[in-house]
């Protein structure tokens, strides 16, 4: 049983069934075949040729077992085999060679994921061992009345260093263009 389920989520490339290597699950398979052989051709040709495709009508193949989201998610997965459904993910790094507040200087630009938002600014983790805080009044070059309208926790942004204060462990930083441009 635990095979049978997994069966979908397994890609066998240049296996013995075209569909071994896409996500149409084992049981669908039928389906697939009863399709591409009411349009007398064969499973290569329906899953490259689209106009072959775009002849299939779903409804004529719902049953009890098979919905027409399932049917759907077939066809689309026969116009691209294999394909990953998850989005897109950005990989995002920290400035390099800046690991401890002490390597933080003065007017460097950094980048930074928002951490924390308070009413008065939003807290930026640029890769040290203590995030930056963002003053409300540098967020932005407009005036703020609530930091959540600029920033949102988890958001990639770059930041200047305004400050850094190694007794208190504060780094002071801005999101202001003006001072990027400074």
């Amino acid at each position: 049983k635990a095979f049978e389920q997994a069966a979908g989520f397994l890609r066998i490339r240049d296996g013995v069934n075209p569909l071994d290597g896409s996500a149409v699950h084992p049981e669908s398979y039928h389906v697939v075949d009863a399709i591409a052989g009411d349009l007398r051709c064969s499973v290569p040709d329906l899953m490259q040729d689209e106009t072959l495709r775009n002849r299939i009508d779903l409804t004529e193949y719902v049953t009890d077992t098979v919905g027409l989201p399932t049917l759907n998610d077939i066809l689309k997965e026969l116009a691209k085999p294999g394909r990953d459904p998850r989005e897109r993910f950005e990989t995002f790094s920290f400035a390099e060679g800046i690991e401890k507040i002490e390597d933080v200087q003065p007017g460097m630009k950094l980048p930074g994921v928002v951490t924390n938002i308070t009413a008065f600014g939003a807290f930026v983790d640029i890769g040290v061992h203590q995030d930056g805080l963002v003053h409300i009044s540098q967020l932005s070059d407009r005036f703020v009345k609530n930091p959540n309208e600029v920033v949102k926790v988890h958001q990639k942004v770059n930041v200047t260093v305004l400050s850094v204060d190694l007794n208190r462990k504060r780094i002071s930083l801005s999101l202001k263009k003006q001072s990027a441009d400074k």
